[in-house]
């Protein structure tokens, strides 16, 4: 009998791929995409080639840095409308198997199947894939989402691996815990002041230990995320975003307390805009701030009221703007309208497609 999977598929260095499709002499030279291309100017990297990473280079880091980390890169400015077409040529492919796709951005999906050879059907999507659209994939299969995702990493670049939970102690558990999605530097610090070290060490972690430093519900949910359980449905309905936001990088910082409000005043009326066009009200307002040289802060507050009201989101992110202490420099400035609270559980893990920010 045919059995359920999940398998989560992941354009390998997609963006990059796409310029290099659009440039073929680009093929094999490092190739780093952000910002308007100029690593002179302020921005953040997009994506960047297998052969850039080499050097060092990962998405977020400064262009500047990444044009000392590797200065025979070709930089390329980010270019969204190319980008959205060829990942809607491949869930259009992917769609034409009789499966279940869940779009979660530009470079991925989640993928569920009855099969009873899950390998052979991720052998066939990343073949059509390649075919019809020349990208590579990578396909990680899993008994859930999380181990699904996971499973990815092993499967990276162009290549199928299966993570179950008859394989899930063998291969997680030595791991160190930052290894697990939604565990960063930050968490995996906190953890290891504990004496937690790897994956294995945190699955058995004592429960009453772990909420007494995370908090009642993100203390349990990581020793279950140490023991790989996750969510299993896949569901085809479009994709929700859970809030609106506009960011701008000065390329001369800003030290002018009422040029900074003015700033956040224009980007919360830009943001009021989208929360009207999205058709739902907003909940909660934050403002992201990154200071010089590169300390990034974000403080929020819930409104009174959902609303969709330009003023009140104005107010709102100026209120917010008001709790910041810090009087460095601004380099950044940014205004986020959340529509609503997700728990840690959400199902819904879309990445959001990469900002020329820095």
């Amino acid at each position: 009998m045919p059995g359920d999977w999940i398998l989560h598929v992941d354009i390998d260095q997609f963006i990059a791929a796409v310029e290099v499709a659009r440039h073929p002499e680009l093929r094999g030279r490092p190739v780093i995409v952000g910002g308007a291309g100029d690593p002179t100017q302020r921005g953040v990297v997009a994506t960047a080639s297998y052969e850039a990473r080499e050097f060092g280079v990962q998405s977020g880091l400064p262009l500047r840095t990444a044009a000392k980390r590797c200065p025979d890169a070709v930089f390329l400015p980010v270019d969204k409308p190319a980008y959205e077409e060829v990942s809607e040529r491949v869930m259009a492919t992917v769609r034409r198997f009789p499966v279940v796709v869940e779009v979660l951005g530009w470079d991925e999906a989640f993928v569920g199947a009855s099969t009873d050879d899950p390998e052979a059907l991720a052998a066939e999507i990343r073949r059509a894939v390649a075919e019809d659209t020349g990208m590579s994939c990578s396909v990680g299969i899993g008994d859930n989402r999380l181990r699904a995702k996971t499973a990815t990493g092993f499967a990276k670049p162009a290549g199928v691996y299966r993570l179950t939970q008859d394989n899930w102690s063998k291969v997680m558990d030595s791991r160190p815990t930052e290894a697990l999605q939604g565990v960063g530097h930050r968490t995996r610090k906190k953890l290891a002041e504990l004496g937690i070290e790897t994956v294995g060490e945190l699955a058995v972690a004592d429960r009453d230990v772990l909420a007494a430093r995370f908090g009642p519900t993100m203390g349990p949910w990581y020793r279950l995320l140490a023991r790989g359980v996750g969510d299993r449905e896949v569901s085809a309905t479009p994709y929700v975003p859970r809030s609106r936001s506009r960011e701008v990088t000065f390329q001369q910082n800003l030290t002018d307390p009422a040029r900074i409000a003015a700033e956040v005043a224009d980007l919360a009326r830009r943001v009021a805009d989208d929360v009207v066009a999205e058709g739902r009200p907003a909940a909660r307002v934050a403002v992201k701030i990154r200071f010089a040289p590169f300390l990034t802060q974000t403080r929020s507050l819930t409104l009174e009221a959902p609303t969709s009201d330009a003023d009140v989101l104005r107010a709102a992110a100026l209120a917010v703007l008001g709790r910041f202490e810090d009087s460095r420099p601004v380099r950044l400035l940014g205004v986020r309208a959340e529509f609503g609270c997700f728990p840690p559980f959400v199902r819904n893990t879309r990445k959001s497609p990469p900002t020329a920010a820095g």
